[in-house]
C-alpha cells in the first residue's frame, strides 16, 4: 500500500473515532471486519500515535484558533488536522510540506474548500511557529 493509501486509511479511523467511544484497537478490528480494512503498519501506527497524544494534538490546533473552539471545526478538518499534525511532530521521514498538501488533498476529497484553506492556513502557520 503506497504511504498516502495508508494515510488516507488512517485519516477514516481517526474519523470514526470522533463518532465512538470504542478503544482504538476495538475500532481497528470492527474496520477489519466490516470493512476488510488493510492491515498496514503506518495506517495502524498513526491512528494508535494520533490518539496516544491526542490531547496536545488538540491544545496545538487550539492555540491556532481565533474566536473557535475544536466543537466548531468540521469532523473531517480535525481528523485530518490531527493526522497532519501527528505526522509533522513525530514522523521523522516525512517532510511538513507533504503531510501539508495531504492534508488539503483529504479535505478536498472527503469536505470542502472551505475547510482545506483553514487546514492548510492552520498548519501553515504552526509550520511557521516552529521555525521550520
Amino acid at each position: 500500500m503506497t504511504r498516502k493509501k495508508a494515510r488516507e486509511q488512517a485519516f477514516i479511523l481517526i474519523f470514526e473515532k470522533n463518532f465512538s467511544d470504542a478503544e482504538i484497537e476495538e475500532i481497528i478490528a470492527n474496520a477489519i471486519e466490516a470493512r476488510d480494512l488493510i492491515n498496514d503498519e503506518y495506517a495502524l501506527d498513526v491512528f494508535r500515535g494520533v490518539f496516544s497524544c491526542v490531547d496536545s494534538i488538540d491544545s496545538d490546533i487550539e492555540s491556532f484558533l481565533s474566536g473557535w473552539t475544536l466543537s466548531r471545526i468540521s469532523k473531517v478538518a480535525l481528523a485530518v488536522l490531527r493526522l497532519a499534525i501527528y505526522e509533522i511532530k513525530n514522523v521523522e521521514d516525512v517532510p511538513a510540506a507533504v503531510s501539508i498538501n495531504e492534508a488539503v488533498d483529504l479535505c478536498k476529497k472527503y469536505s470542502s474548500k472551505e475547510d482545506s484553506a483553514f487546514v492548510n492556513g492552520l498548519l501553515g502557520s504552526l509550520i511557521k511557529a516552529q521555525g521550520n
